[in-house]
């Protein structure tokens, strides 16, 4: 019996070891090309090799779209997904996000859920499926790339879904990019106070480079209180999953009788936030603990990069092609409305 079991696990990792290993080189290619990228553009704005690997990965779709490659694309994209999404939560202290105040975490948080409602009703507007909109608008609300990935675990699957989550973490990006340049310019002319601006670019930019970029651009004060505020948004990937999730499964139609789908990823994101809370309290464990949250959070960036080559393989350039204007559409409308709403508020509160 013993020997049976060994033969399958050695059969199963078989299957899955092509797919993973071609989604390892081009997350390999990706980092290699981010610098190089970097320093042709003039080393001052760069590709992210997030966004390299899925477009490495687009390109080389006809090459991966053979049933040896699949399972092990299959499982980057629906297993090393979610754990590399889990680890991310090593990345907060709630003693950071305690010190933003009251106000602006009540700020930050409706921002995202009218963002994240903003979403779905750009959907319906434009007649795309609910499911791009939940990617949208998570994604925009959230973490960019990383919350739709995140999302995409939790939204049933639907014709052209992997376009989709594609279009969505280029779009992601590209968006943010424009956003580190110009919502700095944006505060001074609106005239907000260093304070003012960090919790502006933390509130309302996608990605957490982008963010750091346009907070640095300012002043050391604007760049702290970006990251913390952005952070914040980032321990929110828990509850946005979980309530997305739970809406699509009861008003998805074909979905509307399905189990409340709970993550397994996001509870373990949640943990480890408490835990890195816990021990940042700790200094005497400081020398310990540091080496491995790095070794970890190194892992879940090379687990993100491999998932989202994955994804890339796995997506046709013709299917992204067709996706047309709508879809810019939805991601600049919740891009919009969450720049509108925070900066609003932020103004209004003083």
């Amino acid at each position: 019996m013993a020997a049976l079991t060994e033969e399958a696990r050695g059969g199963v990792l078989g299957k899955l070891l092509p797919g993973i290993a071609l989604s390892t080189v081009v997350a390999i290619a990706s980092v290699l090309a981010e610098p190089v990228l970097k320093q042709l553009a003039g080393g001052r704005v760069g590709i992210p090799a997030v966004v390299i690997a899925l477009l490495i990965g687009m390109a080389l779709h006809l090459v991966a779209n053979n049933q040896r490659f699949l399972p092990g694309m299959t499982f980057c994209v629906k297993r090393l997904l979610r754990w590399a999404i889990a680890l991310l939560g090593l990345r907060i202290a709630l003693g950071d996000i305690i010190a933003l105040g009251i106000g602006t975490a009540v700020l930050v948080v409706a921002s995202m859920a009218v963002t994240i409602v903003a979403g779905f009703a750009l959907a319906r507007l434009l007649g795309r499926e609910a499911g791009m909109g939940a990617l949208g608008g998570v994604a925009t609300a959230v973490c960019g790339a990383s919350a739709a990935l995140a999302t995409a675990t939790v939204v049933p699957d639907y014709r052209g879904k992997a376009a989709d989550i594609a279009f969505t973490v280029i779009a992601m990006n590209a968006l943010a990019t424009v956003a580190m340049l110009a919502y700095p310019l944006l505060c001074v002319w609106l005239g907000l106070t260093e304070q003012q601006t960090g919790v502006m670019l933390g509130a309302t930019i996608h990605d957490v480079a982008q963010v750091v970029g346009a907070g640095q651009s300012v002043s050391d004060e604007a760049a702290n209180a970006a990251v913390i505020v952005k952070l914040f948004r980032v321990f929110l990937l828990l509850p946005s999953v979980l309530v997305v999730g739970w809406w699509m499964t009861r008003h998805g139609g074909e979905h509307g009788a399905a189990k409340v789908p709970v993550p397994v990823f996001a509870i373990v994101f949640l943990i480890l936030c408490l835990v890195n809370s816990a021990i940042a309290t700790q200094p005497a464990l400081a020398g310990v603990y540091e080496p491995i949250r790095a070794a970890l959070l190194e892992a879940s960036r090379w687990g993100l990069l491999i998932a989202i080559a994955a994804l890339g393989l796995g997506t046709s350039i013709a299917a992204m092609a067709r996706l047309g204007w709508r879809h810019i559409a939805l991601v600049t409308g919740t891009s919009l409305v969450i720049l509108v709403v925070a900066t609003g508020g932020l103004i209004l509160l003083g």
